[in-house]
């Protein structure tokens, strides 16, 4: 979990076992980049807010802080399936805390390059109820990354955005992306070595450009 605020308050809290800690006090927070919270944890997430505020590792470092929620106003989840957050965004509302989910909604399940995600339209099934509770803008589209395989050429990754596009039409006005950059992460690219994937480098910028002169919205 990262907090994004420039310039952090700090305050007092008292730890579940009774003893007073220092803590970073943001007004927003990112839940977060690097782990979905929203698909896996969000019961802890909520309920951590609920105690008013959560242990932090940093990754880097390993050192342990703390982060209170006393003074966040706002909060952005990032996910690939944020349908658990469903029944918890009633506490946001009491608490008057708002928040944009950056929902991850790509389609590779012919490709089989996402394992362990629901259907695709379950996902827009999601993204649809998250829009009617949160209102229109308040949940953002990324489809991220786009990537070219020997299954996957231009022509077939336009399609399947333009799809989701379509059945999307009146619940959002962006698509965020990004292209597939496979040197520049190892983890990734032995993944898709060890399941036989074949796929292609790097986006020409040619092909780039088709993208980011394509209307799909």
């Amino acid at each position: 979990m990262l907090v994004e605020d420039v310039a952090w308050a700090k305050v007092k809290i008292v730890r579940d076992d009774g003893t007073w800690a220092d803590a970073q006090a943001p007004v927003i927070v990112s839940a977060s980049r690097s782990t979905d919270i929203p698909a896996f944890y969000a019961d802890w997430f909520f309920y951590r807010l609920q105690r008013g505020y959560s242990a932090w590792m940093n990754p880097f470092n390993g050192k342990k802080s703390f982060v209170s929620y006393q003074h966040t106003r706002f909060i952005v989840f990032w996910s690939k399936y944020p349908a658990p957050l469903l029944p918890f965004l009633k506490i946001l509302k009491e608490k008057q805390i708002n928040c944009y989910i950056l929902y991850t909604l790509n389609d590779y399940e012919k490709e089989g390059l996402e394992k362990g995600v629901p259907s695709v339209e379950k996902r827009i099934d999601t993204f649809k109820r998250l829009v009617d509770e949160l209102g229109f803008g308040h949940v953002v589209w990324r489809f991220d990354p786009l990537m070219l395989t020997d299954q996957v050429d231009i022509p077939s990754l336009m399609e399947k955005v333009t799809s989701i596009v379509e059945r999307l039409k009146g619940y959002t006005e962006k698509l965020v992306f990004s292209f597939a950059d496979i040197s520049s992460y190892r983890k990734v690219k032995m993944n898709l070595d060890r399941n036989h994937i074949l796929y292609r480098q790097i986006f020409t910028q040619k092909n780039q450009l088709v993208f980011t002169r394509w209307k799909f919205l």
